[in-house]
């Protein structure tokens, strides 16, 4: 019988605002740590029967330290923590979560667009330098406002987040346009090659995994085909996107603007391309989009659901 389970790192998780009881109730017995070091890993999981990881990497080492390990529960979509070669060697099932933040992310991707397309943060800036106070007329325009209305979104990776974006621009009156599948490019006549979506967007969308293929797919040639005007939206994974080259871009007004949710080293270094306080029209958030309150609900939720159905014999979510 399975009685004994680890969670790793819960902080990355709930920040006491969750209910954990349909967690706390799925298992007789829980070690639950806040976070986890590397070097601390095998040793917390060595008489685990169950693993809940978010973030926390479970490698074939800490398996082998393991023998009781049955099932690993990635309180995430990503599985790139687990060593999934590994867990088949061992015989341990390894079960994510899914479509859990899909109105967070949503919710997110607009406020960046919005941010952006308004200019929220540059006349909060000047607000705050007294330049509305000091202003001969009742308002200021010093930098351009667009209305979303007609203008054209691009998205790259059409699942259930990248449709769900969809929808919910048409209700602002955009223009949806969707990137060939990198997978099998040509087989929808409706969605357009990349470089044409380039071209043609105003605001590019990312909702793309981190692949091979999908490494760096925004790079310097690829902000060069856009619009001089346009803005490139990112809370998807933050390799997707060269930082370095969109750093750059932005300085040199290659593109308008920039939303990014994500980076390509998580938490970075305070060095970071990104991170610099020159670079113009750039909102960059701490990989925030997923984590609403009712999100992370879903993922306890939806964890306490994978344990208790590999228990019963018909495990759900398995990778």
């Amino acid at each position: 019988m399975i009685r004994q389970g680890v969670v790793l790192d819960l902080e990355t998780m709930d920040r006491e605002d969750l209910d954990l009881a349909p967690l706390r109730g799925a298992l007789p017995h829980w070690d639950v740590h806040p976070f986890t070091d590397a070097s601390e890993t095998a040793g917390r999981i060595a008489q685990a029967q169950v693993v809940v990881t978010n973030k926390v990497v479970v490698d074939r080492a800490a398996m082998n330290a393991a023998p009781d390990l049955k099932l690993i529960c990635v309180a995430a979509t990503g599985t790139n923590n687990v060593d999934l070669e590994a867990a088949r060697a061992h015989g341990i099932t390894v079960c994510n979560v899914r479509d859990y933040g899909t109105a967070s992310v949503v919710q997110h991707v607009f406020t960046l667009i919005l941010a952006l397309t308004t200019r929220l943060q540059d006349y909060q800036q000047d607000v705050a330098r007294g330049l509305w106070q000091d202003s001969r007329q009742f308002c200021l325009l010093d930098h351009p406002i667009r209305e979303l209305c007609g203008r054209t979104l691009g998205i790259i990776g059409y699942g259930v987040l990248g449709q769900a974006v969809a929808r919910t621009a048409e209700c602002f009156g955009l223009k949806v346009r969707v990137a060939q599948s990198l997978v099998s490019p040509g087989n929808d006549p409706d969605r357009l090659p990349l470089d044409r979506l380039l071209a043609e967007s105003d605001i590019l969308s990312l909702h793309c995994p981190l692949t091979d293929q999908t490494r760096h797919l925004i790079d310097a040639r690829a902000l060069a085909a856009m619009k001089a005007d346009a803005l490139l939206i990112n809370a998807a994974r933050g390799a997707v996107v060269d930082n370095a080259a969109l750093a750059d871009a932005l300085r040199r007004g290659v593109i308008g603007g920039a939303g990014i949710d994500v980076l390509d080293q998580e938490p970075p270094n305070s060095d970071h391309p990104l991170l610099a306080p020159d670079i113009p029209n750039l909102i960059v958030t701490p990989h925030i989009a997923w984590a609403a309150q009712e999100a992370r609900q879903r993922v306890i939720d939806q964890v306490s659901e994978n344990i208790q159905a590999f228990m019963a014999g018909e495990p759900r979510r398995v990778v």
